[in-house]
């Protein structure tokens, strides 16, 4: 018999067993108490339980080898009369093949073996054992195919269900990308036209800048600079959102935030009037790029916070770098005069610096402090790594 095209997993082995075990012991029994045992060998009983015994532990195999089962069983059922494992291995082979032909070829020499032995054995058999020796092969022959044809329906289907479950995944995907792009056309037709105009503004004011008073004029460069860096971070945005749409930098005026432009900020804060003092233990220059981002961004963001609803206040900023980790403080004494509520805030600023940290495998706290108010976090690092 050719080889079944694909077999499916079997069930546990202790099933098989099982299985195994209660036909080995029907076989033995059945022996003992038919007269029909033997058949056309007429040999003693305990030679035909030993047989019986031998062909129930042949279905261990079944699921591995079941055509080859199936006919030694065919064979031996004329031997010593097995019906039971004859009716397993009939099952077996029409739970997993779907081949017509095959069903049809089996259920064929199954009634022809149990003829020939009937009428070897009983004589006198008539209709009624001729009906039983046919139900015995077609009947297992039928539920075992129908057993197989619900499971490979159900398989299907499962399929059919992870793919649309793919699909409606995949078009979730598209649709949030498509979002995406719009935001960042929004972004940039928008925001980045206005910022350009500032930046434009403040140039043209720090240029013709003769006889005017220094301070307009560093007010002016501060402006610019600004606008720059917020020129770049826009850029940087909308590659995240939509990378065709991601500009690189000019001139060098988009230079990636580090640890080292953490001065910088200090030094643009007190040019705005705001007194910033800075501490820094260690060398965070030599800190993962990464961290060194991270950093940068949280100082930003701190001092933009105590600009805005802590005007007058004295904000100190500490920088540890240790051992397991690089340690960060932001923290600004209480107010000395309104704040002002008429600028324009996103209300993002720490849960954005949260997720940050939080990407890092470091935390970050932020609340009252003192009657001023605190950023603390703490990042680890790996020195070196990329």
């Amino acid at each position: 018999m050719p080889a079944p095209p694909h077999f499916r997993r079997p069930p546990p082995r202790r099933v098989d067993a099982l299985v195994t075990l209660v036909v080995v012991a029907l076989g033995i029994g059945d022996s003992w108490v038919k007269p029909s045992s033997g058949l056309l060998t007429g040999l003693p009983t305990p030679v035909i339980a030993a047989c019986a015994a031998l062909v129930g532990a042949t279905l261990w195999w079944r699921r591995r080898r079941p055509y080859l089962v199936a006919d030694f069983v065919l064979v031996m059922h004329v031997v010593s009369f097995t019906p039971v494992a004859l009716a397993v291995a009939m099952y077996t082979v029409g739970n997993l093949d779907r081949r017509l032909r095959v069903l049809v070829a089996y259920g064929v020499a199954g009634f022809a073996a149990g003829l020939v032995g009937l009428h070897g054995g009983l004589p006198t058999a008539g209709v009624r054992e001729a009906a039983y020796s046919l139900a015995a092969i077609v009947g297992p022959l039928a539920v075992g195919y129908a057993v197989g044809v619900r499971r490979d329906l159900t398989a299907t289907v499962q399929a059919r269900v992870a793919d649309l479950e793919r699909e409606n995944q995949l078009l979730d995907e598209r649709a949030r990308a498509e979002e995406r792009a719009e935001i960042a056309r929004e972004m940039h037709d928008v925001v980045g036209h206005r910022v350009s105009n500032m930046v434009l503004a403040a140039g043209a004011l720090e240029v013709g800048s003769d006889g005017r008073e220094p301070e307009t004029v560093r007010t002016a460069a501060l402006i610019r600079s600004d606008g720059w860096q917020a020129l770049e971070e826009l850029r940087e945005i909308l590659g995240v959102l939509s990378p065709s749409r991601a500009v690189t930098g000019q001139g060098g005026q988009g230079a990636e935030p580090d640890a080292e432009g953490v001065s910088e900020l200090v030094a643009q804060a007190r040019e705005r009037g705001q007194r910033v003092e800075l501490q820094v233990d260690g060398h965070p220059e030599t800190l993962p790029p990464a961290v060194q981002r991270a950093l940068h961004r949280i100082v930003r963001e701190s001092l933009t916070n105590a600009s805005k609803y802590a005007p007058g206040a004295t904000v100190r900023v500490a920088v540890d770098c240790r051992a397991d980790g690089v340690h960060l403080a932001v923290a600004n004494t209480a107010p000395t005069g309104p704040p002002q509520v008429d600028l324009p805030s996103g209300g993002h600023g720490l849960v954005g610096m949260t997720e940050r940290v939080t990407l890092l495998g470091g935390t970050l706290t932020a609340g009252p402090h003192g009657g001023g108010f605190l950023v603390s976090a703490v990042i680890p690092h790996r020195r070196g790594a990329a």
